[in-house]
């Protein structure tokens, strides 16, 4: 049997897998018809959206998850991030992962000077009477438990909107929410 591979763009509000005991949440399958054995390689929250890609290959899975693959995501954060802040992501922070502290490491950070070309998302942030934001671009290539969402938090910014737009060289581009694209291979 061979195997087959999907990009998906992970709208905001769906569980990044297929099966869940908690009710009313939504999921993959109801977006396409991915075959049996189909898994997402890796996760992204309820809260945020973008580039997830899914396989029926474990192998492939694995060798991207664990194979120090870049994941690059735009986060449109709480503020006018600074330069101290930014540099204090790329050399690494502090963050807590359930019960323990964990150091991220060094990592891509960089203020986006316009905010990028993003469909609107389903449900409003929030509007211009709540103070400024601004957004940045996080390369990692670790992928802990809500870590962007941690580090820009303790750096004093926390995120608002969450899109992954990259994994290796596989690129989100123009791919609508809820879109899902197959493909002959995964190779990140």
């Amino acid at each position: 049997m061979a195997h087959r591979h999907f990009i998906l763009h992970k709208p905001f509000g769906y569980l990044s897998q297929f099966v869940t005991d908690a009710k009313k949440k939504r999921l993959l399958g109801e977006l396409y018809p991915f075959p049996e054995g189909t898994m997402a390689i890796g996760r992204l929250d309820e809260d945020s959206e973008g580039l997830l890609l899914l396989t029926t290959d474990g192998r492939v899975s694995e060798q991207i998850r664990n194979g120090g693959v870049e994941k690059e995501y735009y986060a449109q954060v709480d503020g006018l991030i600074t330069d101290e802040a930014l540099a204090a992501l790329e050399q690494g922070v502090t963050i807590g992962l359930r019960d323990v502290k964990y150091q991220t490491t060094a990592c891509q950070a960089r203020r986006l000077p316009e905010p990028p070309a993003l469909p609107p998302r389903t449900k409003r942030i929030r509007d211009d009477r709540h103070g400024p934001t601004s957004w940045v671009s996080i390369t990692l290539t670790e992928g802990k438990f809500r870590q962007v969402r941690k580090m820009t938090a303790a750096v004093g910014y926390p995120t608002l909107r969450l899109v992954r737009v990259r994994i290796g060289q596989v690129h989100l581009h123009n791919l609508a929410p809820g879109a899902v694209q197959e493909v002959a291979a995964l190779t990140a």
